[in-house]
């Protein structure tokens, strides 16, 4: 699977370059390699290759494909969960980063109060108000937060996330990563919380997030390839 290192490599080479544009460490900006599709032969090419963590969207594709990876890096939640998905979730994800509401939060620490482990979290921010996206409105996040660090201390929030409105020009979804960036500052300043890392950026716009503030972005298509179709 060279192919899939040397995709791995250019993308840090652009990455290397948007930090330099930004005056920014390339070691603070991580690549998760989301392997929605992809089969587990492809999946393990990325970990062998060096990719810092594996993104998947649905539950049920993890669940299957996991057992089949060797390796130790991190697996991702990047897609909507489910309440009643949120038992199998935790089997099979490190890092749930579309925590988006305080029912979710309660299934989450109740699932993870009862083993006694501390889930990363990252909540998801519907940065551009579009109704077909999930994620919670920039405004409602401060009660997400406080829920969460009041209520949830098996959950650690780490970071947000976000997915911006598309459009062919990754410019224009500059002021939406800078607005996550922003509000991310708010709220460590307000809930005197360590910094949040900020996951944004991917195939078509990792750059502007890069130069933007993300520290992590979520790559599909520009290290695998166009995605496969399911049987």
């Amino acid at each position: 699977m060279t192919a899939v290192a040397d995709n791995l490599a250019a993308a840090k080479a652009r990455i290397a370059a948007a930090c330099a544009r930004a005056g920014r460490d390339p070691r603070f900006v991580r690549i998760a390699a989301v392997s929605k599709t992809q089969p587990p032969d492809v999946v393990a090419a990325a970990v062998a290759a060096g990719a810092d963590a594996i993104g998947e969207n649905r539950v049920q594709e993890a669940a299957a494909k996991r057992p089949l990876v060797a390796g130790t890096i991190p697996w991702h939640l990047v897609g909507p969960l489910q309440r009643n998905k949120a038992k199998l979730a935790l089997g099979h994800f490190d890092v749930v980063e579309t925590l988006d509401r305080p029912e979710l939060a309660d299934r989450l620490e109740t699932l993870l109060g009862l083993v006694g482990r501390v889930l990363p979290v990252f909540i998801e921010i519907n940065i551009g108000g579009e109704a077909q996206k999930s994620g919670i409105a920039p405004a409602a996040s401060g009660p997400l937060v406080e829920h969460v660090v009041a209520r949830c201390p098996h959950l650690r929030l780490s970071g947000l996330m976000t997915v911006p409105p598309y459009h062919p020009d990754p410019e224009r979804s500059r002021s939406q990563f800078a607005a996550l960036r922003n509000l991310g500052a708010d709220l460590t300043a307000r809930f005197g919380l360590p910094p949040l890392e900020l996951s944004m950026g991917m195939s078509e716009d990792f750059e502007v997030a890069v130069e933007e503030g993300a520290t992590w972005v979520r790559l599909g298509r520009v290290l695998f390839g166009e995605r496969r179709t399911l049987p």
